[in-house]
């Protein structure tokens, strides 16, 4: 492929895959399992960029001769210079961030035609991306990303809407960026994308070239164009959590929202959805029952019983009611007892300690308001996740976007587990001497 090809209309969609990384082998091999499965385009993404400076664009030019090379600059400032680092390595694109001053598109886009290669610019946090839009096409780039960034991508921003609002505004090729999957990226190519730009489903793949294959051949099909798939389903985020495990939610949230000293009752089962809380004294089981009727199925019944270890509130009667009431879980921060029966019924049960003594049905304590339970706090309606490792506890407001940082976590650690299965070791892979800290 080459420029004229690509400022002739494209005859067919361009798969371009973005390595986003910071290990510039690992970034090779990635690419070329991704052109063996079909990939077009080449991406030295901003992380590489960053990580390995202009050497990364050259061993990309000279590991791909045939290919189109974009170095993913996002350029803010003194475009002509890096416009011609970026084509003096050999790059054949360069991205400038959308958002820039005009003076510095104008001057990136004349030295990106002295240097005969061409400028993308990034819609990135554009305010009105239809009239800067259309401001850029005049000041002479080449093609225009409709890019929805990491972080918005996190917070639910829909990069197909932003690709839309674009579409048939302007007269050169769009780009569509932002979280692109097999499913989506065939959105995007059928919404008007003539480039499709594709990152961590590509390259935190186990098997890249498969994975490249799958999207490249989703090309074409009839597709509906709508929201992004499950983006405030809560089928979609029920299930997505139920699918990840607290490893993974525990290094999306940088770890953040993990409860301490809690047991396991019931082996591997695992557990998901919104809290519903119990504040009671030692030993004390009318609320924490009570509260059973107060759930919804699906709902994690959480107690705060202090701690206490030598009494407990909770039992097999009041699990076999939860199973009834289709309840998916419990957390007691406090004892609990029938744990061989508790453990035939089904649920999840977690607590701090096992004691058969039972308590009174005094009628102390509150139902739903805020807890302190094994160390988090945790109100109403936050989202309680747990299994074998233990239990996590996600903010409501964020739980959506917690589940989306944590499907790119198992992903990445899919692609290490496959590199490690290939004969490579976790050392090498997350290259730890290069990123030790320097005295």
């Amino acid at each position: 492929m080459n420029l004229p090809y690509l400022l002739s209309g494209m005859e067919r969609t361009v798969l371009q895959v973005a390595l986003d990384l910071v290990d510039l082998p690992r970034a090779v091999q990635i690419a070329r399992e991704s052109v063996d499965g079909g990939a077009d385009w080449i991406e030295a993404g901003t992380p590489l960029v960053k990580s390995e400076g202009m050497h990364a664009v050259s061993c990309l030019r000279d590991a791909f001769p045939g290919r189109e090379i974009v170095a993913d600059m996002k350029i803010a400032d003194a475009g002509a210079t890096e416009v011609e680092m970026a084509a003096k390595s050999g790059a054949t694109l360069v991205t400038i961030l959308g958002s820039a001053d005009d003076s510095v598109i104008s001057d990136a886009v004349r030295s990106a035609r002295t240097y005969g290669i061409r400028v993308m610019a990034d819609l990135l946090t554009v305010g009105d991306p239809v009239t800067r839009s259309k401001e850029l096409e005049k000041l002479g780039v080449a093609i225009i990303i409709a890019h929805v960034g990491i972080d918005q991508q996190m917070a639910g921003k829909d990069p197909l809407a932003l690709l839309q609002s674009i579409s048939g505004s302007v007269g050169v090729p769009i780009a569509a960026a932002g979280g692109l999957n097999e499913e989506t990226a065939a959105l995007a190519a059928e919404a008007g994308a003539s480039v499709v730009i594709v990152g961590s489903a590509i390259t935190k793949a186990a098997d890249v070239s498969e994975a490249t294959a799958r999207i490249r051949s989703s090309f074409g099909r009839i597709q509906e164009v709508s929201r992004r798939p499950g983006a405030n389903d809560a089928d979609w985020l029920r299930e997505s959590l139920i699918s990840l495990s607290t490893p993974n939610i525990s290094d999306a949230m940088h770890r953040q929202g993990a409860m301490h000293g809690l047991i396991p009752l019931c082996g591997d089962l695992k557990m998901a959805g919104p809290a519903v809380t119990v504040r009671t004294i030692s030993g004390d089981w009318a609320k924490p029952v009570e509260a059973i009727d107060r759930a919804e199925p699906g709902d994690v019944i959480v107690i705060d019983n202090g701690g206490a270890v030598d009494i407990a509130p909770w039992g097999e009667l009041a699990t076999m009611s939860c199973m009834k009431r289709g309840v998916a879980g419990v957390v007691v921060y406090g004892a609990v007892r029938d744990v061989d029966d508790i453990r035939t019924i089904g649920i999840p049960v977690f607590s701090t300690g096992i004691v058969p003594n039972a308590g009174d049905p005094k009628g102390f304590g509150e139902i739903n308001v805020e807890i302190r339970c094994a160390g988090q706090s945790v109100r109403p309606g936050d989202y309680i996740v747990g299994d074998a490792s233990g239990v996590v506890v996600i903010p409501k407001e964020r739980v959506r976007e917690v589940a989306r940082r944590a499907l790119e976590v198992r992903r990445s650690e899919d692609r290490i587990r496959e590199e490690i299965s290939r004969g490579s070791t976790l050392s090498v892979v997350s290259d730890l001497l290069r990123w030790e800290k320097r005295q």
